[in-house]
């Protein structure tokens, strides 16, 4: 098991280079792990998984009810959807169907809901049923006064995207990738049928390229020679409410999507909390991931409306996350043979539900432009730890904590984080390089008191672990 955060990279050219190792790049280098005779790098800008869009989204399974029709995105979302489900099953993904509703709240909004319940029957998804507003308002007694209808979509659910991640790349590493971090590549180049990736760690040479570089997929492919798409970053702002919230909401609500996305939206999350956003911002800067007092204001305005004793509550965490928008309302999925290259651009939010499907789709297309994959093998299977409200924690189980009671002493009360948990992450495959990287596998320091109390413990247990 390979994973490198410094020194030189090896001078050997891989069979396959992925640069990107979020949701979809992960599930590509997992996918092209079941070929062992392949010599795969999954190369990394930043010191960790999952670190760009893939940890700061709103973390929904979707069914891709509103996908664009016969697009590639909606082929995707519906098969991505069946996979990741039974995926999270298999190795501990936190997963709650809930449900969504489609929320009309004028009369021009109403409107537009049949036009939404034939879209969903042309995806595919024939589960959607519209109600009455009486209806509406006994599946959801909290909500705002006004509501005239709605769309309801029971299949959508609620994921862990962080876990995700980490899974992927975790059995990719464990079954012979190598994850490089720390290696943003500042040039690219091609002779003599090999890839030359430029980083500060060294030039990584590769046969076949895979473009996921997320937000900066335009700025790879450009030094390629294609100029298919560009990329802009759409900031989305969201507040955490604290746990005490969590009992008003039993749905994702959301609004009638406009072709900025869809809209700010009300969901509960498999922590516990509940989620008010995200805004929809186009920017320049591929690193604004900052919050703003306008804009927290005005998810406060609209949540008022949607959930009125939702903006009373205390929050805990307010974040944003840059979207890969483009000019397109498609994925931009392109295969490149006589690069052996494929691009995999424009991967909206939509991208943690489609990633299974995605790096499928990928590994067809390297096979289509020369790569030969050779014999496949099934995977050995990972656990992951339950991050997970509704679902048994290490310090409720006592069988657990008669064989190691290190998962019985908790050190982060507010999240229910045990010593136990924190070692577990400190030792795993991907081990955490910060203690944000350390909250995402653990929840540490993720509760309402944000690492007030624990914070001290927490990284003396993460330093001790770096001596």
């Amino acid at each position: 098991m390979t994973v490198t955060v410094s020194g030189r990279l090896p001078q050997t050219p891989y069979d396959v280079a992925i640069v990107g190792a979020g949701v979809v790049g992960s599930a590509i280098a997992r996918a092209l792990a079941h070929h062992p005779g392949l010599r795969v790098a999954l190369v990394e800008a930043q010191d960790d998984v999952g670190q760009g869009t893939s940890k700061a989204n709103t973390a929904i399974l979707h069914t891709g009810f509103d996908a664009v029709p016969g697009s590639l995105e909606a082929r995707l979302v519906r098969e991505g959807a069946r996979r990741l489900a039974a995926y999270a099953g298999e190795v501990g993904i936190p997963v709650e169907r809930v449900g969504a509703l489609l929320v009309a709240w004028d009369r021009e909004q109403l409107a537009a809901l049949p036009a939404l319940l034939k879209k969903a029957e042309q995806n595919d998804y024939q589960d959607a049923r519209l109600l009455e507003p009486a209806e509406l308002h006994d599946r959801e007694p909290r909500l705002g006064s006004g509501a005239l209808g709605a769309l309801h979509i029971p299949g959508e659910s609620i994921i862990c995207p962080w876990t995700t991640t980490l899974a992927y790349a975790t059995q990719a590493v464990r079954h012979g990738v190598d994850l490089h971090l720390n290696s943003p590549v500042e040039q690219a180049s091609r002779d003599d049928g090999v890839h030359h990736l430029h980083t500060p760690r060294g030039t990584l040479r590769a046969r076949h390229l895979v473009n996921a570089a997320g937000l900066h997929a335009d700025t790879l492919d450009r030094l390629l020679g294609h100029h298919d798409f560009t990329v802009t970053p759409r900031r989305g702002q969201l507040i955490v409410y604290d746990k005490f919230a969590r009992t008003l909401v039993r749905h994702i609500l959301l609004p009638v999507p406009t072709a900025l996305g869809k809209g700010v939206l009300v969901a509960p999350t498999v922590y516990g909390n509940v989620l008010l956003g995200p805004t929809a911002e186009d920017l320049r800067d591929k690193r604004a991931t900052g919050s703003t007092a306008d804009a927290l204001a005005l998810l406060r305005e609209k949540g008022r409306r949607i959930l009125p004793e939702l903006v009373d509550e205390e929050i805990t965490a307010v974040y944003a996350g840059l979207r890969a928008a483009t000019e397109h309302d498609d994925y931009r999925i392109t295969a490149h043979p006589d690069q052996s290259y494929v691009t995999v651009g424009g991967i909206r939010s939509t991208g943690l539900t489609a990633s299974l499907a995605i790096a499928a789709h990928v590994t067809g297309l390297l096979a289509h432009n020369g790569l030969e994959l050779g014999p496949a093998r099934a995977l050995e299977p990972v656990r992951m730890p339950n991050l997970g409200e509704a679902f048994p924690r290490p310090h409720q189980q006592a069988e657990l904590i008669a064989a190691d009671p290190e998962y019985g002493t908790l050190v982060c009360h507010c999240e229910r984080v045990s010593r136990g948990e924190i070692r577990d992450a400190l030792t795993s495959t991907i081990p955490p390089r910060t203690l944000d990287g350390l909250r995402r596998r653990t929840r540490a320091r993720a509760g309402r008191c944000q690492g007030f109390y624990c914070g001290a413990a927490v990284r003396a247990l993460f330093e001790g672990a770096e001596a």
